[in-house]
C-alpha cells in the first residue's frame, strides 16, 4: 500500500483497512467467492492449571487468548507493512517528541450489550491493564492515561517511543468501566461469548460489530494440552483447524487433499544467548566464531523440518525496517578457528549450553549446534532444566543458553527491551554505549531518514558484536481443512485474527 513510517504515526489504520492488511491473510483461497455461515470448529493450546478469562492478566494458553482476541478488542493489531492496524483505535497520532500519543475510537463501536464504547472505557481498561500487567504490557503510568472527549485517548510517555502503536498490538483489550468480573465477557469484538466450559468455548458472530461483518456464524474453540493431541483432532476431522500445531503434523498433513498446511513465516526464534560483559563469550571475536561455527540450513531443516528460513544474527527479521543489505553469514570453519585462535579462547576445556523443552525444537537445536561446533574446536555438553529452574538460575545469568521469542516484527522492540544497557531482560547482558544511543535516537525520529538510519545502526551493531545467535526462524505451522478460507498469514500471535475466515 505503499504507507511509510510517517503516515503510520499519524494517521494509523483504521479496521477497515484489515481487510487488506491486517491478517494477510491467503490460507485457503481458492474457494471462489466468500461464503457467509457455518461454525469453524478450532483447536488450540493450553492446559487446565494456567485458564485465565481476564483480559488483562497473562494470557499462557493459546486457547484462552484466541477466545479473548475474537471476545474484546485491543486499540491495534498487527499488520504487514505497515507493521500495525487499527482496530479500536480508528486513527492515532503523536507530538513532535512522540511522548504525547492521542487514539481516537472507532465510529459506531458498542459492547456486545448494545451499550457505547466511551474513552472513560478504554482509559479504565488501559489503567488496570497497567495495573494488572504492569509497565510490559502499559508502559505510561496510570495518571498519564486519560480522557480527551467522549472519543479520544491520551497516553503520555515518560520518554519518546515510536513504537507505541506497535507495543499496544493484541494487549490492550476494552471492557466496560469498573468490569472485575469476566464471566460473561462482555466486550466489543466481532464475536461474542455464548458458552463457555473448562477452556472451550463456542462465539458467535457479533452482527453489530464496527469493523466488516463477519462471515462465520459461529467459532468453536476446544482446548488440547497437547500438540500431538492438537494434531491428531485435525488429522481426524474432529476439528476444522489446528492453530499453531507445529512442523510434525505439518508434514504428516502435506499431500493430503482434504486438508492445508498454512505456513506463517517469521514466527519463532530459537537461538542462542552469549553472555557479552564476562565469561568465555565476552570477547567479540569468539561471539563472531560461534555465529560462523554453525550451519544455519542444516539447523533450519533439522529443527524446524524445512519450515522456516535461515536468519541473520538480528532480531525481528518481520520488521519492514528489517536491513537485507547485511550480508548473509555463512557457515566458515577456517575463519572460526582462526578467530578463536586470536581471542585466546581455551578449546581445551568443556562448556555447558543450557537448554530447556519450551520452544518446538529448542533442545534439540542445542544438540545440534553442539555437533556443529565441535567442527571448530568448541565442545559444548548439553544440559536440559526444567523451565522453572531454566529461568530461575540460568536466565540473564548463564554462559551460553538458548532463548526463544515469537516474533513481533520489529528489530527497534528486541533492541530496546532486550539489549539496552537499562533493560531489566538483557539476555547477554549487553552494553553498549553506542547501540543505546541508535535505539534512543530511532524511538524519537522525527523523520523518515532519521529513523531509518537509526535502525540501521541498531541492527549492524547487533551483527558486528552482539551477543545473539539468531540463526533461523520458524514458520507458524497451521492445519485446516480444505473447506476453510482466508485464515490468517502473518507470524505470531496475528493467527487469533479469524475474523475474516469462512468455509467453503
Amino acid at each position: 500500500m505503499g504507507w511509510n513510517r510517517r503516515q503510520l504515526l499519524r494517521s494509523g489504520l483504521g479496521v477497515g483497512a484489515v481487510l487488506l492488511v491486517a491478517a494477510c491473510s491467503d490460507g485457503g483461497n481458492s474457494g471462489g467467492p466468500a461464503r457467509r455461515g457455518g461454525t469453524l470448529r478450532v483447536g488450540a493450546l493450553g492446559t487446565a492449571a494456567r485458564i485465565e478469562r481476564d483480559p488483562h492478566a497473562n494470557l499462557s494458553n493459546d486457547s484462552d487468548f484466541l477466545i479473548t482476541s475474537l471476545v474484546y478488542d485491543p486499540l491495534t493489531v498487527p499488520a504487514a507493512d505497515p507493521n500495525v492496524a487499527g482496530r479500536l483505535a480508528s486513527r492515532w497520532e503523536s507530538d513532535d517528541e512522540h511522548r504525547r500519543w492521542t487514539f481516537t475510537l472507532a465510529d459506531g463501536a458498542t459492547f456486545h450489550d448494545g451499550t457505547p464504547v466511551t474513552s472513560d472505557d478504554v482509559v479504565w481498561s488501559l489503567r488496570r491493564l497497567r495495573t494488572v500487567g504492569g509497565a510490559s504490557k502499559m508502559p505510561a503510568a496510570v495518571e498519564d492515561i486519560t480522557a480527551d472527549g467522549p472519543n479520544r485517548v491520551v497516553i503520555a510517555l515518560p520518554e519518546p517511543n515510536a513504537q507505541l502503536p506497535l507495543l499496544v498490538r493484541l494487549m490492550t483489550f476494552t471492557v466496560k468501566k469498573d468490569t472485575t468480573d469476566f464471566t460473561e465477557a462482555i466486550g466489543t469484538g466481532p464475536f461474542r461469548l455464548e458458552s463457555y466450559q473448562g477452556g472451550n468455548a463456542r462465539l458467535v458472530r457479533n452482527d453489530q460489530w464496527y469493523g466488516p461483518a463477519p462471515l462465520l456464524d459461529a467459532i468453536e474453540v476446544t482446548i488440547f494440552d497437547s500438540v500431538t493431541a492438537l494434531g491428531n483432532a485435525v488429522l481426524g476431522g474432529q476439528i476444522d483447524l489446528a492453530s499453531n500445531v507445529g512442523a510434525i503434523a505439518g508434514r504428516t498433513a502435506e499431500g493430503r487433499g482434504d486438508l492445508q498446511v498454512v505456513r506463517r513465516p517469521d514466527d519463532t526464534m530459537v537461538g542462542v544467548a552469549m553472555r557479552t560483559s564476562d565469561g568465555p563469550f565476552a570477547d567479540a571475536r569468539v561471539r563472531e566464531a560461534i555465529r560462523l561455527g554453525v550451519d544455519r540450513t542444516a539447523l533450519v531443516n533439522q529443527v524446524h523440518s524445512g519450515y522456516g528460513a535461515v536468519a541473520n544474527d538480528i532480531l525481528g527479521t518481520a520488521d519492514p525496517a528489517y536491513d537485507h543489505t547485511i550480508a548473509q553469514r555463512v557457515r566458515d570453519t577456517e575463519r572460526a578457528k582462526t578467530l578463536l585462535r586470536a581471542a585466546g579462547f581455551d578449546t581445551g576445556r568443556g562448556y555447558q549450553l543450557l537448554t530447556k523443552a519450551e520452544a518446538p525444537g529448542e533442545v534439540e537445536s542445542a544438540k545440534v549446534i553442539a555437533t556443529q561446533l565441535a567442527d571448530i574446536g568448541v565442545r559444548l555438553e548439553v544440559v536440559t532444566q526444567e523451565p522453572n529452574t531454566f529461568y530461575d538460575q540460568t536466565w540473564l545469568k548463564a554462559p551460553l543458553y538458548t532463548i526463544s521469542w515469537g516474533t513481533n516484527d520489529s528489530t527497534l522492540f528486541f533492541a530496546t527491551k532486550l539489549m539496552s544497557s537499562t533493560s531489566n531482560r538483557n539476555e547477554t547482558d549487553f552494553k553498549d554505549t553506542e547501540f543505546d544511543v541508535a535505539a534512543t535516537r530511532a524511538l524519537g525520529a522525527q523523520s523518515d531518514s532519521e529513523y531509518a538510519q537509526a535502525c540501521r545502526d541498531v541492527q549492524r551493531i547487533q551483527y558486528e558484536r552482539g551477543g545473539y545467535l539468531v540463526w533461523g526462524m520458524a514458520d507458524g505451522i497451521d492445519i485446516a481443512a480444505a473447506r476453510v478460507h482466508d485464515l490468517p498469514a502473518l507470524g505470531g500471535f496475528a493467527r487469533v485474527q479469524l475474523e475474516r475466515a469462512w468455509l467453503a
